[in-house]
């Protein structure tokens, strides 16, 4: 009887399927919150971040943080919807094309429907979701992505159970997961897949403020909606990192919900 020798051990080859190695991700909304978590958890896994925010101080503080080099920061504000494409576009001649964009930016916006005015509506729905709309058409154009190319959205639970007096933000929510299931289809042609995250509540200066505008008792409510608790940024990060890796090669066009259990 022929006796095989057992084969000699081989070496271990490290394997992160979530690795950015030299990644140039552009991250919108880095001054604070899911923005940030993000543009520290994405330079962790290798990528090259461009963390942009409208203040500069909190921006630096951001760029500080994460590990690695040829980092950088940019400073623009989103709700200049008109000059997003021409922006990106001279951010990309200027620094090399993106492989991805986590577009964390946006506001906050709750306010009951008879008393929302105008300017209320607008700044909702054009810092939410004009922006991303204008961030995929100029992601799409050739010298602004490199292969591959992921682009990905924070959206909100609120798009898809909201409540009353969170009417007008949950419309702005739920226009961009409308876009990500349309883009995801037609920016294939383009080589960029587009998803988005739409987490619940996180422990934010976001959440903070909707924090203060509610008692003790309801604040304990919605977390009790919550079975997991509270969200951590870092536990959004991850999904969009998620994303953005070769470990999401094959999904475009979907909504992940990070919710701590909120929409079961």
């Amino acid at each position: 009887m022929d006796v095989l020798r057992p084969a000699a051990p081989k070496a271990l080859t490290p394997f992160n399927p979530l690795s950015l190695d030299g990644r140039r991700i552009l991250v919108t909304g880095a001054t604070s919150g899911i923005g940030r978590a993000t543009a520290v958890y994405l330079a962790r896994l290798g990528a090259i971040v461009i963390a942009s925010g409208r203040n500069p101080e909190r921006l630096q503080d951001t760029l500080d943080a994460l590990e690695g080099d040829g980092h950088l920061g940019t400073c623009f504000d989103m709700s200049d919807i008109a000059g997003i494409t021409p922006w990106l576009k001279e951010l990309c001649a200027a620094h090399g094309a993106l492989n991805g964009i986590a577009h964390c930016a946006g506001v906050q916006a709750t306010k009951p429907i008879r008393l929302a005015d105008a300017a209320f509506i607008q700044e909702a729905l054009m810092t939410n979701l004009a922006s991303a709309l204008m961030l995929a058409q100029a992601f799409r154009l050739r010298p602004c992505h490199g292969t591959p190319a992921s682009l990905v959205f924070v959206s909100s639970s609120a798009a898809l159970k909201t409540a009353p007096g969170n009417t007008v933000y949950a419309a702005s929510k739920g226009g961009i997961i409308s876009a990500t299931r349309g883009l995801g289809v037609e920016l294939v042609r383009d080589g960029v897949r587009v998803n988005c995250v739409a987490p619940a509540m996180v422990d934010t200066p976001m959440s903070d403020q909707f924090r203060k505008v509610l008692s003790d008792e309801n604040f304990q409510r919605v977390i009790d909606l919550h079975p997991l608790g509270l969200g951590r940024p870092d536990d959004v990060a991850g999904a969009i990192a998620f994303l953005l890796a070769d470990t999401a090669r094959w999904i475009t066009g979907s909504i992940m919900t990070v919710d701590g259990g909120f929409l079961a």
